[in-house]
């Protein structure tokens, strides 16, 4: 079954109190990193509490994701055996760049879970099609805005019209593999304005969610990212007018002076759908 990702909230493996914290949240899935949000001198005490965390359970029916390092990182092998034996959903793989990568860590890892690939870096964007295609298994990717800011050498201005071109090359990527596509980090948490705006942008590019750093982001995120009441009632005006058209012999009609026909309906479906998905994840 879908479930439902406006929000995902990264939290550092080794904040135990963040982590206890996460269980009381209405992200719809949590990042435990051990990546850059760890320190190198705390990587094993990291996966220490992440693997008693795990094993506690209680975090609801949200997704549970860790993020390793990376391939060319010296704590790339330990996180590989720590994920292979931890009870988690979804292992998170930092900067891939191609299909490679990609195989490389499903044939290391040598188990059935699923994967999300971090998309950061020009080659990755590039190579995202084929990122996509890598494995069945790999059903989200998450941009990461910050990095592929310092690996395109942009400014941090605050807008992002710079990124446009990467960000919806990924999300055309993820479209054709048909799997969930996540949008980068908003990093002043002191601008809620700004994040929601941010939020809403990322929307209209056609992302499903966003990750998010702080507990303050997770219920806008999760508003920006959600059907509206208006868009709900606008789709079942659109379905049943289509069902009467259909009863009619016709295959399209007009709903508010306006013309609509099978894609329209489709299209309503799906936002019923995704209304049903954030309402049996709010459950």
């Amino acid at each position: 079954m879908a479930t439902a990702k406006r929000s995902i909230l990264y939290i550092p493996g080794s904040n135990a109190r963040a982590i206890e914290k996460a269980r009381t949240l209405e992200a719809d899935a949590l990042i435990l990193d051990l990546e850059d949000g760890v320190s190198a001198d705390k990587k094993q005490e990291a996966r220490a509490i992440i693997m008693k965390a795990l094993e506690r359970g209680g975090f609801g029916t949200g997704e549970i994701a860790v993020r390793i390092n990376g391939l060319d990182s010296p704590w790339y092998s330990d996180d590989l055996a720590f994920v292979s034996d931890i009870p988690c959903d979804n292992v998170v793989l930092p900067k891939m760049e191609n299909s490679d990568s990609v195989q490389q860590v499903r044939d290391e890892l040598g188990t059935q879970i699923n994967f999300w690939a971090m998309i950061e870096t020009p080659e990755g964007v590039l190579n995202a099609f084929e990122i996509a295609r890598a494995d069945s298994r790999l059903n989200c990717r998450v941009v990461g805005t910050n990095d592929l800011r310092l690996e395109m050498s942009l400014p941090d201005t605050g807008d992002r019209k710079s990124l446009q071109t990467s960000l919806s090359l990924v999300i055309l990527a993820a479209r054709a593999a048909k799997c969930s596509v996540i949008d980068g980090v908003f990093n002043d948490i002191s601008d809620a304005q700004g994040f929601i705006a941010e939020c809403l942008e990322g929307r209209q590019l056609g992302f499903d969610g966003k990750t998010v750093i702080h507990p303050s982001q997770i219920g806008p995120a999760n508003v920006a990212f959600s059907p509206t009441p208006k868009d709900v009632q606008e789709a079942r005006e659109i379905i049943e007018a289509m069902e009467i058209a259909r009863q009619e012999g016709s295959a399209v009609t007009t709903l508010d002076g306006r013309m609509i026909e099978e894609l329209h309906a489709r299209r309503a479906r799906r936002v019923l759908e995704m209304a049903d998905i954030r309402n049996e994840t709010k459950e």
